[in-house]
């Protein structure tokens, strides 16, 4: 009940941007003759009109035809077309309220005045649909070029006290694979191949395998199953990973689910860390691996039992941790123990934003502290991984989806 609320609220919103952005469709077009304003118009209504069938007939007619690849279809089309709809309306509500507020000064000033007031500036129109086109633009330019466009990131981890033996090894990390989201197998397997052709020694993963299924993982189960590392793959679990996003059947349904995920990672060969550590040896050096279930801030599920994983690590000298959300760094690692770096993603660098030499800048700052690349203070260090996958838009603009590659060096 409370779902088809929420349908409702957000199809009324979206009825309303249509018929702000339809008023300056309007403006625009009507130096054009009666009859092509008429089929202008028609062709306008025709595909919101559509997606609202398409919307009653999936989720309420024939709930049972409403596979996920349907929803994700049907959610990508409302995101594409309404967030341009939604900006091109606010353009257009602001340049009229400030048209209005002009005018209202002008006859304030000059009360005698009989000039009627200014209407509706057909520049404030162009520049509404403007606005609107270009968010599409940019969007859909993120779909098809940025949600696969790997970068492989390399980074220079200096680190107090790090063993000879490991200085000078290669970590890499994935993170936020988000296997459900995916629509092209060929492109997961090159980014797959750029991580594998960098050689890593050790490879971690800091959880998202999945959106809430277990079985999103079959599909990508063959290119996933070939990440491997001489000295293993560590992972972790992330906030999705326990299906707390999804309906189930049952309690029980949900705990066979995560059951399920452990044992892809198993299957996978994966090292899934679950609140333990590994230590690592080396010509008779050794190095600590932690990893701990999610915790996070911000309503995020804190399972993560962070003493119990260092239990056993008293005498490790350097000790790297796996843990999903970098808020946890803040909150229970910085300052509170001896652990030298934190590896994390979650943020996905809200996979919108800009990145350029000297400057960055990402919706995700505001929710973040730390959000994307690497932090230090008082010597220990978080690094962020900006994601492999993504989740709801199926695209990245800005912030691309990373393979990262560390160089152990010795501080």
């Amino acid at each position: 009940m409370r779902r088809a609320g929420f349908s409702i609220v957000m199809l009324v919103a979206f009825f309303i941007a249509d018929l702000i952005f339809y008023r300056a469709f309007k403006d625009v077009i009507r130096h054009l003759q009666s009859g092509v304003q008429r089929w202008l118009s028609i062709l306008y209504w025709t595909v919101p009109a559509l997606l609202l069938l398409l919307f009653v007939y999936g989720f309420f007619i024939s709930p049972e035809t409403a596979t996920p690849r349907f929803k994700k279809f049907l959610g990508v089309s409302f995101m594409l077309i309404y967030t341009g709809k939604l900006v091109g309306a606010i353009v257009f509500l602001l340049g009229n309220g400030l048209n209005i507020l002009k005018n209202a000064s002008l006859k304030a000033i000059q009360p005698s005045k009989t000039d009627p007031i200014l209407s509706r500036s057909e520049f404030i129109s162009k520049t509404a649909l403007a606005f609107g086109a270009a968010q599409f633009g940019i969007l859909t330019q993120g779909m098809l070029w940025g949600a696969y466009d790997y970068r492989v990131r390399k980074v220079t981890l200096h680190l107090k006290g790090l063993p000879k033996a490991f200085d000078g090894m290669t970590l890499g990390q994935l993170s936020d694979i988000h296997s459900g989201s995916f629509y092209n197998k060929k492109a997961v397997q090159g980014g797959v191949k750029m991580l594998l052709d960098e050689k890593p020694d050790l490879i971690f993963f800091t959880g998202d395998l999945v959106n809430d299924k277990a079985t999103e993982l079959q599909e990508y189960f063959s290119v996933f199953e070939k990440v491997k590392a001489p000295l293993g793959v560590y992972s972790t679990l992330g906030n999705h990973d326990y299906g707390d996003y999804a309906a189930w059947s049952s309690p029980q349904a949900k705990v066979q689910n995560l059951q399920n995920l452990i044992k892809g990672h198993e299957l996978l060969g994966w090292d899934l860390l679950m609140d333990e550590n590994r230590i690592l040896e080396l010509n008779g050096e050794k190095l600590g691996i932690l990893g701990v279930q999610n915790w996070g801030t911000g309503g995020f599920v804190q399972k993560g039992d962070l003493q119990k994983a260092l239990k056993g690590t008293e005498e490790i000298n350097t000790k790297l941790l796996l843990s999903h959300d970098p808020t946890h760094w803040r909150a229970q690692v910085l300052g509170k123990t001896d652990i030298d770096a934190v590896f994390s993603g979650h943020t996905h660098g809200m996979q919108f934003g800009v990145e350029i030499p000297g400057f960055r800048w990402s919706p995700s700052q505001y929710v973040y502290k730390e959000w994307a690349g690497l932090y230090e203070e008082n010597g220990q260090q978080l690094y962020v991984n900006r994601g492999f996958g993504f989740l709801g838009y199926p695209g990245r603009v800005g912030i691309l989806p990373e393979i990262t590659i560390f160089n152990l060096k010795s501080a």
